[in-house]
């Protein structure tokens, strides 16, 4: 007799609860708008004629390397991976400041700015939820 037990026993061990698939989604779109805004400069850096070159290649490079802490991030999210939740809120908590910026510049960036708090608020709300806490097996557990 196994008294081992499978991972897909339960109905929530085989599908990720809908708070923590939509928080992965989040920071995973977070992280693609990081690296798109990463390749435009850089782009722009080599093909473009920007003031100074140098500064928007090193830009991009510095904006492809940032995009991986959310793509990472997300990527463990969706598999439930308890590490990741402290990327991801990490990630959330370095947008604020940035939306802060955007919302300051005024015009099209003021509506990037709100866009990007309103995701960030989302997201943490999403990832401090006890289902999703529970999901990826952070918290409390009962001594039963």
């Amino acid at each position: 007799m196994s008294t081992k037990q499978t991972p897909a026993a339960g109905p929530s061990a085989a599908t990720p609860p809908g708070r923590l698939t939509a928080a992965a989604a989040l920071t995973a779109l977070e992280g693609l708008a990081l690296a798109g805004l990463g390749v435009y400069m850089l782009f722009v850096g080599i093909a473009g004629n920007p003031d100074s070159p140098q500064q928007a290649e090193t830009g991009g490079v510095t904006l492809l390397a940032l995009a991986a802490l959310p793509l990472i991030a997300a990527r463990g999210l969706r598999l439930g991976r308890r590490w990741s939740r402290g990327p991801a809120l990490i990630t959330q908590l370095m947008a604020l400041p940035v939306a802060w910026t955007l919302f300051n510049t005024g015009g099209a960036m003021m509506a990037a700015g709100i866009a990007l708090v309103l995701t960030a608020v989302a997201v943490v709300a999403l990832l401090v939820h006890p289902a999703t806490t529970e999901a990826l097996g952070i918290g409390p557990r009962d001594a039963a």
